[in-house]
């Protein structure tokens, strides 16, 4: 598998809601609370181009990252793979960058799940630990390896 990241800007905006949408449609039907419109809201209102890379295997983007870097930590405010591009082990490669250089920053990386995705698993089984839960987020830290 060659991994790459490619720039986004505002133009790609319509594309990165199709993959977010895409890869969370399960989980929130899951739940009861798929919107496509409220979906596709709230992920342009948080929109930050310079912040956000396309994720491309052997040439074909398969989803998206957005980390904000914050004073004390990395908030991974979006990570979505494709759902035919999952289970391929993109996912636990793009957390092994992420990790690497957080790591190398001293950073604790934080972020929030969908209560009921599987991205929960995910997750736990990369070193992330709970922290805190809301009606329908489980938040999740990672602090920096002290290799």
């Amino acid at each position: 598998m060659n991994l790459t990241f490619a720039s986004t800007d505002s133009a790609d905006a319509d594309v990165l809601v199709d993959m977010r949408i895409a890869a969370m449609r399960e989980s929130l039907e899951r739940i009861g609370r798929f919107d496509p419109q409220r979906a596709r809201e709230r992920f342009l209102a948080s929109f930050d181009p310079p912040l956000c890379r396309f994720i491309v295997s052997d040439d074909v983007r398969v989803g998206f990252i957005l980390i904000r870097p914050q004073e004390d930590h990395w908030l991974l405010d979006h990570f979505y793979i494709l759902p035919n591009h999952q289970g391929k082990g993109i996912g636990a490669a793009v957390l092994r960058a992420v990790f690497k250089d957080a790591d190398a920053h001293r950073m604790e990386i934080r972020l929030g799940a969908l209560r009921g995705s599987d991205s929960n698993r995910f997750y736990q089984r990369h070193g992330f630990v709970p922290t805190s839960e809301a009606e329908w987020d489980i938040y999740y830290v990672r602090k920096p390896s002290r290799e």
